[in-house]
């Protein structure tokens, strides 16, 4: 099963990234991709409620719902801006959503999850977190009106546009290294972050940790092939570099 992983796309950021979005998604189900997964906020909000759901969101689910229908398959690891994957109205569009996600391509073990945890140290997040996608909020979510539901995103998507160009994120390296170290320990060959928006690689021997770039800013997304290897492709799906690391300013992710 050949898989294309798309990192931190944040569609609902800028005018156009919708249809960009679903240009490539049939661009992937053109190529023969098998799999399409999100490594997270694959929009700018995105809860599992239909009453929430923008004009962009729905743009993307028709086209997911389009390439289902040709056997490809969908799947989302949750990020920091994702809230309640598992309800029924957004399950009807994927094959599957989750905080991790493990797969073997070519003998090699592969993990892929979000990042947002990463980081021990931001208790703040944390709490804020763990409270955001509690039960109480779930139902919440659920009582409140459709019509404040869309004017509650709207506002956070038109606030998240005019503030999201002017962050710059520092990787809690230490955690990273940690928790690549901890992933190594257990079996796994390659684990695979999103959330910090610019690439990061360490290695241990043949194994692999990496910070997959946000495909926001790089219109870039990674391919996994049947045999293990991976290459960084363009939006035409053409291999390129993997981008560089962009220089870092306050630690964090958005």
């Amino acid at each position: 099963m050949t898989r294309l992983i798309i990192a931190d796309a944040h569609v609902g950021h800028a005018g156009a990234d919708a249809d960009e979005m679903a240009r490539l998604v049939g661009r992937a189900a053109d190529a023969g991709f098998a799999e399409l997964i999100y490594l997270g906020d694959a929009f700018q909000y995105l809860i599992g409620m239909a009453k929430f759901w923008t004009p962009a969101v729905r743009t993307v689910l028709a086209e997911w719902d389009r390439v289902r229908r040709r056997s490809v398959t969908i799947g989302l690891i949750e990020g920091n801006r994702d809230f309640f994957l598992d309800e029924p109205e957004l399950a009807q569009h994927v094959d599957w959503a989750g905080r991790e996600h493990d797969f073997t391509a070519g003998g090699r073990s592969y993990r892929i999850v979000h990042g947002d945890r990463v980081n021990l140290r931001d208790l703040q997040y944390r709490f804020w977190s763990a409270v955001s996608k509690s039960r109480p909020a779930r139902l919440w979510a659920r009582l409140l009106p459709a019509s404040l539901a869309v004017a509650i995103v709207s506002h956070m998507e038109a606030r998240l546009a005019a503030t999201n160009r002017k962050y710059r994120y520092r990787k809690p390296v230490r955690d990273l290294e940690r928790t690549a170290r901890e992933a190594w320990a257990g079996g796994v060959d390659t684990l695979l972050w999103g959330h910090f928006h610019t690439g990061w690689v360490t290695r241990q021997g043949d194994r692999l940790a990496m910070v997959v770039p946000a495909w926001m800013e790089t219109r870039g997304c990674l391919s996994v092939a049947d045999d293990g290897s991976w290459q960084w492709l363009s939006s035409r799906l053409e291999p390129q570099e993997l981008p560089a690391t962009a220089p870092e300013g306050p630690e964090g992710g958005a």
